[in-house]
């Protein structure tokens, strides 16, 4: 066992019915410490192992699937509009797919799924540079910015009715007709054994936690709210617009996400996407991407 069970939380609002009532669930699970942090931090302490299980971008998953097994009924997903993930422009389209974009450092799915609908959708041959998430800098340098999560939401609210923005959720859903699945729940495989009894209680309260969230949405909308301001009316309809479930429909659209990645050359290889069981048989290996 290890000395401490690390747990890698997402620090942006859309992962909120999902883990605001965790801290109060695992208190009294003996070695379990949740991480917050952005999702690219997330993404790279996954990979060193120095975080075993926890909320990562569904690119991250996919470039080292074969490190980890997917928590079956958790992500953070969208059919539509997903309400935090935008392209701010200041040239029409058409141009910025010729022109310069500036994509923010937070998050390697928002970046591939942005050239994926620019280059593989759209036909275009943007240049790009990679910048900190604001979007006065970015757009000084910039024809278009990506933000995600906080960031954007907070860069709507200020810039909306002067800055042109697309949601890439709805984007995507336009190209493709599928959800869009932008981070995954995952263990790393290496401890599957080892850990079993503190991951098998750490699932059952991420469970929990989503139920709570779903019952109890005024006090997940009161949580958003200390974060990032926003009436209570702009956050219902936000989290009404997100899926935290993963199954068949969030699946699908992954898989496609995938194909799409390694038809750019984004991502090397064939992907796995294997579940994990929490009953204690061998993790189902779902699909395996083209």
């Amino acid at each position: 066992m290890t000395r401490s069970l690390r747990v890698g939380d997402i620090a942006y609002t859309n992962v909120l019915p999902v883990t605001h009532f965790l801290p109060d669930l695992i208190r009294h699970l003996p070695g379990v410490e949740l991480v917050p942090q952005v999702p690219a931090k997330l993404n790279a302490a996954m990979r060193r192992g120095w975080i075993h299980v926890g909320a990562m971008s569904s690119f991250a998953y996919a470039e080292h699937a074969h490190l980890y097994v997917l928590l079956p009924g958790l992500s953070v997903s969208a059919r539509g509009p997903v309400g935090s993930i935008f392209l701010f422009h200041k040239r029409p389209l058409r141009e910025v797919k010729r022109g310069t974009v500036a994509l923010t450092n937070t998050s390697a799915t928002s970046v591939a799924l942005l050239k994926i609908l620019l280059e593989g959708y759209g036909g275009g041959t943007p240049t790009y540079l990679t910048m900190a998430p604001s979007l006065e800098d970015m757009l000084q340098r910039a024809d278009a910015a990506l933000l995600i999560g906080d960031d954007a939401i907070r860069a709507r609210r200020r810039y909306g009715h002067e800055v042109a923005h697309i949601d890439l959720g709805e984007w995507w859903y336009r190209e493709t007709g599928l959800a869009m699945t932008f981070a995954v729940w995952a263990v790393r495989r290496d401890i599957l054994d080892a850990e079993a009894d503190r991951l098998g209680r750490l699932y059952r309260a991420l469970l929990v936690s989503k139920r709570f969230g779903a019952l109890r949405r005024d006090e997940v909308i009161r949580a958003a709210q200390a974060r990032c301001g926003g009436s209570p009316e702009f956050w219902r309809a936000y989290f009404a617009g997100l899926r935290h479930d993963l199954g068949e429909t969030e699946l699908r659209g992954l898989k496609q996400y995938v194909a799409d990645a390694r038809r750019l050359g984004l991502l090397n290889g064939p992907v796995s996407f294997t579940l994990w069981d929490p009953h204690g048989a061998r993790p189902v290996e779902w699909a395996r991407g083209s």
